[in-house]
């Protein structure tokens, strides 16, 4: 089963909700970056979805997001804008369900070379790559994409800019 966009890094906040910090990473073509995930050792059963992951100790949602995004891509140039969207999903992933309520960040970068250095050993066996991707292509796709529905989010905002207030998505549970 996929196991969405949280992506698979350590830690879930045991009988609550785990605060997670998500990047919609766009470069000056307004083409946004995604991650290749994919259960472990099982590669048939992947997904891409946005850079990011849970918050650490104290630090804020906008702290985190970018820290993630550091580690997952080595991307470090960025212009870290508004919350976009809110969204809460429940996922089984590597043996286990994940709880989490996800905040998505618009972010503008012109730095689109990807290292991945700062994986987690679990991200090491589930992460395959990153891609750069125009709307066009996530509308047209085939692959599974998180959070749902990206392609229409995504062109929602390139036409009309962020929402005066984060949207709540549909809670999605796999």
């Amino acid at each position: 089963m996929p196991a969405d966009a949280a992506g698979p890094d350590e830690g879930s906040g045991r009988g609550g909700l785990r605060k997670v910090a998500r990047v919609v990473l766009l470069d000056p073509q307004d083409r946004v970056l995604l991650l290749h995930g994919h259960e472990p050792g099982d590669p048939s059963d992947d997904w891409w979805f946005t850079p990011g992951g849970g918050v650490e100790g104290d630090e804020t949602r906008e702290q985190a997001a970018l820290r993630e995004l550091v580690e997952e891509t080595g991307i470090t140039e960025v212009d870290l804008g508004p919350v976009l969207w809110r969204r809460v999903c429940s996922f089984p992933f590597a043996g286990r369900r994940w709880d989490q309520d996800e905040w998505y960040f618009l972010a503008r970068t012109t730095q689109t070379a990807t290292a991945a250095t700062g994986l987690t050993e679990l991200e090491r066996r589930s992460v395959a790559g990153a891609r750069w991707w125009t709307c066009r292509e996530l509308a047209e796709a085939h692959e599974t994409v998180y959070p749902t529905k990206l392609a229409g989010l995504l062109r929602r905002v390139l036409d009309e800019g962020p929402p005066a207030t984060p949207e709540v998505l549909d809670t999605e549970i796999v």
